[in-house]
């Protein structure tokens, strides 16, 4: 039988503008897959993306972690 466990998610959302960022921060965003404000994406919820959110996490807000 198919393993039926889910895998844990993070959604995330911009709520900072990218202009006069670091390009590192910018392409942060873009990795996340988030580039307006006020856009939302649902991500897997792995180390690495965890790592992205902290790093901007001025500019994006947690909100809903399943």
């Amino acid at each position: 039988m198919a393993d039926t466990k889910k895998a844990a998610t993070i959604t995330v959302e911009q709520i900072g503008s990218p202009l006069r960022r670091d390009p590192s921060q910018r392409q942060t965003l873009v990795g996340l897959g988030l580039n307006k404000l006020h856009r939302r994406r649902t991500l897997e919820d792995t180390p690495a993306v965890r790592g992205m959110v902290r790093k901007v996490h001025h500019l994006v807000r947690v909100v809903d972690e399943d």
